[in-house]
């Protein structure tokens, strides 16, 4: 088949890159409570950090498009900390569990021991929802909080309700039972993934999360045969089942979140649920984008990135 000009440089634009030093970043273990957390970090310019959190079906390279998108505006992300969230990436599982409140724990204990003293924070779908924990946990460290696709209220409620929730997004719902279905099957999961992903049936599966998937690089179907982690995913979804997510109306700083309009992992009131919550919200959307609005399309979400750093 051939491939047209256009879709190579859409294809380049999502590839996910693995070495960290080719964006100017260097691997660490940082211990915490949890355990061993790694991250790839910056050079720390200033005392304020860049913190990023992928989601949970990902890792540090879900913000590669991004930062290179940064990169290459002539505006870099400065004093990056993207963090590996306990149970993906090189990140241990802990072993008492996922629990959003020690989530933060372990963050701030990671971000602190490389020196920061305060941070912006950056989160996707999960992580938008483990930013906006940090972010009323510690007010007084956390400057802004920028969020891509988080995860809100139609997701909490499609956790906890799982019925009537399904109704309002059953895009997660179906995720949801996929990963119950996966964790089953114990370790013959991962092997079964990496078959889907061989066969091309992966891409298929996962195109319903992508705004137009043919856009996508192999690469971000690749690092989800990887970071697709059942055990990881019923343990989050169990602990935003139990979150008491009023606790987001101590938050201060300003809050600024952009999701794609064909997202099936955000409700269309999401954004009139957070600001009823957040004092200072703004939200945005992307009309050409899913779930994967930072590696769809970059150079915008790093644009209104920049605006809020």
């Amino acid at each position: 088949m051939t491939i047209t000009r256009q879709s190579e440089s859409a294809h380049a634009r999502t590839r996910l890159e693995t070495d960290a030093a080719a964006l100017g970043l260097r691997r660490v273990e940082i211990p915490t409570a949890l355990g061993t957390v790694v991250a790839r970090v910056g050079v720390a310019a200033s005392p304020v950090a860049t913190v990023l959190l992928h989601g949970a079906a990902g890792s540090w390279t879900t913000w590669t498009p991004l930062l290179r998108a940064a990169a290459g505006s002539g505006d870099p992300t400065r004093n990056i900390v993207a963090l590996d969230l306990p149970g993906w990436g090189e990140s241990q599982f802990p072993s008492d569990g996922i629990d959003i409140e020690r989530f933060s724990e372990a963050i701030r204990e990671a971000v602190t021991r490389l020196g920061y003293e305060r941070w912006v924070v950056v989160g996707h779908s999960l992580g938008g929802a483990m930013a906006l924990d940090l972010a009323a946990r510690f007010s007084d460290q956390t400057e802004s909080v920028f969020l891509v696709s988080p995860s809100g209220p139609a997701v909490f409620d499609a956790v906890r309700r799982p019925v009537r929730g399904g109704f309002g997004l059953p895009g997660f719902t179906g995720m949801l039972l996929a990963m119950r279905i996966l964790s089953g099957l114990g370790d013959a999961s991962a092997p079964l993934l990496r078959a889907l992903d061989r066969g091309g049936l992966l891409r298929l599966l996962s195109a319903p999360l992508f705004a137009p998937p043919r856009r996508i690089d192999p690469s971000v179907v690749h690092s989800l045969a990887d970071e697709i982690r059942p055990r990881s995913f019923i343990a989050a979804s169990r602990a935003a089942a139990a979150y008491d997510e009023s606790s987001w109306r101590g938050i201060r700083c300003p809050v600024r979140s952009v999701r794609g309009a064909r997202d099936v992992f955000v409700g269309p009131n999401d954004g009139a649920g957070l600001a009823a919550l957040i004092e200072d919200f703004d939200e945005r959307v992307l009309p050409d984008a899913g779930h994967f609005a930072a590696v769809e399309q970059p150079a915008e979400v790093a644009r209104l990135l920049r605006a809020i750093l």
